[in-house]
């Protein structure tokens, strides 16, 4: 039998306050946990410790979590990201989730919040591995067989091209995880994107009149303004 994997969370937090207070509250509810000061310590985290998601408070004097979370997203990171921000700050809130956060918590905030919200990532994330090992991916009203390389709405079968069928290959293993033009080109050619191909963008539209109800309005393949595109298998928009 596989073991498995423990759930470990780094909280990230310049306020020695909340990181004990906090990382004792979700160590005490049974929820492996490790605290940072900085960016410089998350790193160091990162590098020793296998991590199942990040809690990053936004407004950190030497470098924010807005850029903490854009660094780690172009260099590939794709550990979940919750984001703290300050209550009412809109702006953080929206920024937060272009730059690749998956959710945001205002301050102050109850801890039972905070591990609910964990607690959902994580379990959605364990769903997503376990689809993914049984090559089977499965959103909305949709299944995408990867062995068998089709695609299903309910019981009937959908036709697709190869090269539709490997671009939402890409996004079905990645969800949740900005990519853009230069790394979906890579992961489906193996060569960088040229900065005047837009070639993506339109075999992307074709894909969306696909499997999406509303190509205009799309839920599955999200744009990210500033990154590219994100798979969302939930179909919910933030």
């Amino acid at each position: 039998m596989t073991e498995k994997k423990e759930q470990l969370v780094v909280l990230v937090d310049d306020d020695s306050k909340i990181r004990e207070l906090t990382g004792k509250y979700l160590s005490d509810q049974g929820l492996s946990t490790i605290t940072a000061d900085s960016g410089k310590s998350l790193d160091i985290v990162l590098k020793n410790n296998d991590i199942s998601l990040i809690v990053l408070d936004v407004m950190m004097p030497d470098e924010t979590g807005l850029n903490i979370c854009q660094r780690l997203r172009v260099n590939g990171v794709t550990i979940p990201i919750i984001m703290l921000t300050a209550k009412g700050d809109e702006v953080d809130r929206i920024v937060g989730l272009e730059m690749g956060a998956d959710d945001y918590l205002p301050k102050p905030f109850n801890p039972r919040e905070l591990l609910a919200r964990i607690t959902a990532i994580l379990r959605r994330q364990a769903n997503t591995e376990v689809l993914s090992k049984n090559k089977v991916v499965i959103f909305g009203e949709y299944t995408l067989n990867i062995e068998q390389r089709s695609l299903y709405k309910k019981d009937d079968e959908i036709s697709i091209t190869t090269g539709e069928f490997d671009l939402l290959k890409i996004f079905a293993e990645r969800p949740m995880q900005p990519l853009s033009r230069d790394q979906i080109m890579q992961l489906s050619r193996g060569k960088e994107l040229d900065v005047f191909d837009r070639s993506i963008d339109v075999k992307i539209t074709r894909l969306r009149r696909l499997i999406e109800e509303d190509p205009n309005k799309p839920v599955f393949i999200q744009t990210k303004w500033g990154f590219g595109y994100i798979f969302n298998p939930d179909g919910a928009t933030k």
